[in-house]
């Protein structure tokens, strides 16, 4: 496992290291199962594409838990916790994750802000296995450039 920031921890994020089964053909690439820490729920899977340099931000659910994993390149995650009753309220939590080193699913619970971006010279894939279905009302968005979370993507 690589690129986590051992220091940094934001209160009911879980990261799992996956298993991957590989042979000379391919490989098998475990994600979530409904025995696994985490699940709560199947409400929707989505794939999401990330071009090379692309950045995807910033998104908090209010009620729906994500699970997220990379199979296809890599991406830098960052989550950002301003939830009211935190104990971590106010942490920041880098992850850079995917294949080859760093195969691992990151459950975000409700209420966190977060994005990423492509850091892989190909394009990233990003699995989002939700307990809800996508429902506009209950996500939030913001600019890129914003007053609230303390990270700059132009580094």
């Amino acid at each position: 496992m690589s690129s986590f920031d051992s220091t940094a921890h934001i209160e009911g994020v879980i990261i799992t290291p996956l298993r991957i089964i590989g042979d000379d053909r391919g490989a098998v690439l475990h994600m979530l199962r409904s025995d696994s820490e985490g699940f709560l729920g199947f409400g929707e899977c989505y794939f999401s594409e990330i071009i090379p340099g692309a950045i995807k931000a910033w998104k908090k659910h209010m009620i729906q838990n994500q699970n997220l994993t990379v199979p296809v390149g890599r991406i830098k995650l960052v989550v950002f916790d301003n939830r009211e009753h935190s104990r971590t309220k106010g942490n920041l939590l880098i992850l850079e994750i995917g294949r080859p080193d760093s195969y691992v699913r990151i459950t975000l619970p409700a209420g966190l802000w977060y994005g990423f971006q492509c850091i892989s010279e190909v394009p990233a894939l990003l699995v989002n296995c939700a307990d809800l279905p996508h429902s506009k009302e209950e996500g939030l968005t913001m600019d890129l450039k914003n007053n609230l979370i303390p990270f700059s993507w132009e580094k």
